[in-house]
């Protein structure tokens, strides 16, 4: 490739970056597309992500008997306070029109006796709203229903394999990013930057995400000089199986249909724990599964199927065929479960378009702080974030004007973690920084961090530590056992930014 006005002779123009080959990634591009050439760069294999990993559904207004005013007081209460109200009302009423473009586009969701959508029911939902393939994968399906319009688009490149090393910012705006490709380095020169790279749920020792899910992404972003928020938010969710890496994951929806929660003594629990018994937020079930656990003196409870009905299974046979292939089968017993790291609340803090506080940079999915989870993420409202702010950052990204010149120095990359260097964060994230959380953890992991290098783990590691002590209080998927009670002063989002002190806003 020639010479471009950047200086350098490995530049590829483009008009748009998108960085991230999950749901949020491949929506956004396929959006983008129709506007310019886009470059899809995903440092694993498409099929690897978070978005393909999920189970449940999608969380959608769509009966008669529902609507979006009511998704948004369950997404609300959730939150625990926290979930900023225009972001939740966007989300809730806009979803139904991107869940029709995927019917559209051909997803396989599963269809009731009149064609319908089959509505599904999960912890901290009034209403059957959960559309879903499959009974239990469902984002293997949207994922592979939107990859063949991808990959045959002839203004969208994918890259696989390919990592993020550096943003290319400067005054405040971000023209593009060096990337490491199969072949070597590239920089990107692009209007506008998407960074759709997920969570930094694959750290944590027990998770129910691919490694790949290491918060880089959003690491990259505050090392830019973009502000990061919510960071202390790690949703655990609280079923997933208790054998094997990653755990692997069993839906809520099973306990929507009818599934229970059982200790090792014999004894249905939830009930003491909340009224909604297994269908209580995610945050209140895999507390009550600690205390269980511990109480018991066991690494583990059991998920019965007792009381799910054949037709039912049937809906979940690929989450019963995947017990099967890890060597248990689940109508013999009951099935072990424990929490697991599942969800980031935080990341990069984006306006309602999806803009960073980086011009020309842009968050979306699970990568973005858009406030609409708050303290505790909706079940099944993940995938539909995705569809919702991706199109609306597509149509933002859209308006950036022509790409300016590539900064002539860039930062060097910063280091990732070796394979022993990260098993051995993982057990200290799970440990300091998992569901039940103090002081002493958070000085205890500061101090083992010293104790490995610089890194991009490190970094994501640091800012989850930081907002976990800062907020002295415990509210949604934060427990702290010395601050056991919410703090109505601290109802707002801790923003940080590279080089000044972290603050409290709040977001309405």
């Amino acid at each position: 490739m020639g010479r471009t006005g950047s200086g350098r002779a490995d530049v590829l123009d483009v008009d748009f970056l998108v960085v991230g080959g999950g749901l949020a990634g491949l929506y956004t591009a396929l959006q983008l597309a129709d506007r310019g050439r886009c470059l899809v760069v995903s440092k694993a294999d498409l099929d690897i992500s978070n978005s393909a990993w999920a189970q449940g559904g999608i969380a959608v207004a769509l009966d008669a008997e529902d609507d979006p005013a009511l998704h948004v007081e369950d997404t609300l209460r959730a939150g625990r306070g926290l979930s900023k109200l225009s972001a939740v009302r966007i989300l809730a009423s806009e979803g139904p029109d991107r869940i029709h473009e995927l019917l559209d586009a051909g997803v396989p969701f599963d269809r009731d006796a009149q064609g319908r959508p089959s509505l599904g029911l999960e912890g901290g939902h009034g209403r059957r709203r959960i559309v879903h393939a499959n009974g239990g994968a469902t984002g293997l399906a949207v994922v592979r229903a939107l990859l063949p319009k991808v990959l045959g688009h002839p203004r969208i490149t994918v890259w696989e394999n390919t990592r993020l090393l550096v943003l290319a910012a400067e005054a405040g705006t971000c023209r593009g990013a060096l990337v490491q490709t199969p072949e070597g380095p590239r920089h990107v020169r692009a209007r506008a930057t998407v960074l759709a790279t997920g969570g930094a749920g694959g750290l944590f020792a027990r998770t129910t995400n691919p490694p790949s899910t290491a918060g880089d992404g959003i690491a990259l972003a505050y090392l830019a000089g973009a502000a990061v928020a919510d960071l202390e938010f790690m949703q655990f969710h609280p079923t997933a199986f208790a054998q094997g890496k990653p755990a692997f994951l069993l839906s809520e929806a099973l306990r929507g249909e009818g599934a229970q929660l059982w200790n090792l003594q014999g004894e249905r629990f939830m009930a003491r724990y909340d009224a909604a018994g297994e269908l209580a937020p995610r945050d209140v079930v895999a507390r009550a599964i600690t205390a269980e656990m511990a109480a018991t003196g066991t690494d583990h409870v059991q998920l019965r199927l007792d009381e799910i009905g054949a037709e039912a299974r049937q809906h979940f046979s690929s989450l019963l065929d995947g017990l099967r292939a890890r060597g248990f089968d689940p109508m013999e017993a009951g099935i072990p479960v424990a929490p697991a790291a599942h969800y980031l609340m935080g990341g990069v803090a984006v306006d309602l378009d999806g803009h960073s506080s980086l011009g020309r940079l842009y968050a979306v999915g699970e990568a973005a702080c858009t406030g609409v989870h708050g303290a505790n993420r909706l079940a099944s409202n993940s995938l539909l974030e995705c569809l919702v702010f991706g199109h609306r950052v597509a149509a933002a990204a859209a308006e950036e004007p022509p790409a300016d010149t590539l900064p002539a120095d860039l930062p060097e990359p910063v280091r990732q973690l070796g394979p022993a260097e990260r098993q051995l964060l993982g057990a200290w994230l799970f440990e300091d920084l998992g569901i039940l959380r103090s002081h002493a953890g958070f000085a205890r992991l500061r101090e083992r961090l010293t104790s490995l290098p610089p890194s991009l783990e490190g970094v994501v590691a640091s800012l989850m530590a930081a907002g976990a002590e800062r907020r002295r209080e415990s509210r949604g998927s934060h427990f702290r056992s010395d601050y056991p009670r919410e703090d109505p002063a601290l109802a707002g989002h801790l923003v940080t930014v590279l080089g000044g002190d972290p603050r409290l806003e709040f977001w309405s």
